[in-house]
């Protein structure tokens, strides 16, 4: 081979090394703009990721407050019928003790109503009398007076029921509200 070719040669393989250096350092630029799109991409994701977390976040907290204040406010209205129910409570027991210790001074006295049809059927002997200041009225309604005993106990019986009326309106009015 002469020395034209050799140097031919050479100048080939010089020039494929240095194409094959110069292509190396230009796919590296271009995959280093590459990453650095990807990194940009994935920082914008990142960002947008964490402002959706916060937004939930800020969402959730909201929603939490809010449940809060209604659960402050039904225990405000919840207490307020509490207080309303003992105070009826209360005012019902002071009107059965009012009333016993009237019957039992003697200060009152009970009395039933009786069937007209029922006094005038029955003879004299064995009838019951109006008393003693209805004699000149007609219409008016016969009474018979009842034993303090028997009294105490209608009261008793009216007081228990009293009681369980007004814990039953007050369990009702604690279903309405809490069932809102």
């Amino acid at each position: 081979m002469s020395l034209g070719w050799r140097w031919g040669a050479l100048a080939l393989v010089f020039g494929a090394a240095v194409g094959a250096r110069l292509a190396w350092l230009w796919q590296a630029g271009e995959l280093e703009r590459q990453a650095a799109g990807y990194e940009q991409q994935l920082a914008a994701k990142d960002l947008a990721h964490s402002q959706e977390r916060e937004d939930a976040a800020v969402a959730a907290l909201a929603q939490f407050e809010e449940q809060q204040k209604a659960r402050r406010a039904l225990e405000d209205r919840l207490q307020v019928q509490d207080q309303t129910h003992w105070k009826e409570m209360n005012d019902a027991q002071q009107a059965q003790a009012r009333l016993r210790d009237r019957l039992a001074t003697a200060d009152l006295r009970l009395s039933v109503l009786l069937d007209t049809g029922t006094v005038a059927t029955q003879g004299s002997d064995g009838g019951l009398r109006a008393p003693a200041g209805t004699a000149g009225m007609v219409d008016e309604a016969v009474r018979a007076q009842l034993d303090p005993p028997h009294a105490r106990r209608i009261i008793a019986i009216t007081d228990e029921g009293d009681r369980g009326l007004i814990a039953l309106k007050a369990c009702q009015a604690y279903v309405r509200e809490v069932t809102k």
